[in-house]
């Protein structure tokens, strides 16, 4: 199987910038992405990413602000949030599913595998 941990969240202020990381470890994953639940909404897509080639695609909210990224070694995916709004506000979870989508989907139901999740504050 597949384990997925999060970390890097925290409580920056807007305008700032954090850099979120999700450690995979079990099987090789080929579709990667970020989702995010806000307080009192539904969870929503964020980023995405294939393995080997790197396509990527955003949200239209976070799209030239968040890039995501793997490590060399493929076992990390990264998520770098520059230019925190408030409204970024959120627990964050790093998903992960064994086949190779093409596009990355957007959908929470193409991704098997979640982490825990880790909490972003973006203060105004």
């Amino acid at each position: 199987q597949v384990q997925l941990v999060e970390s890097g969240g925290g409580l920056v202020q807007a305008g700032g910038s954090l850099r979120l990381s999700c450690a995979v470890s079990g099987r090789t994953t080929y579709t990667m992405g970020w989702f995010r639940q806000a307080p009192g909404k539904e969870r929503e897509f964020v980023a995405g990413i294939r393995r080997s080639g790197g396509s990527t695609v955003y949200a239209d909210s976070v799209k030239d602000r968040f890039t995501i990224s793997r490590g060399n070694a493929e076992n990390t995916v990264y998520l770098q949030m520059n230019s925190l709004k408030p409204e970024d506000t959120a627990v964050y979870y790093c998903a992960a599913d064994l086949a190779r989508y093409s596009p990355v989907p957007r959908t929470e139901t193409a991704y098997t595998y979640w982490g825990q999740g880790t909490q972003v504050t973006v203060s105004s």
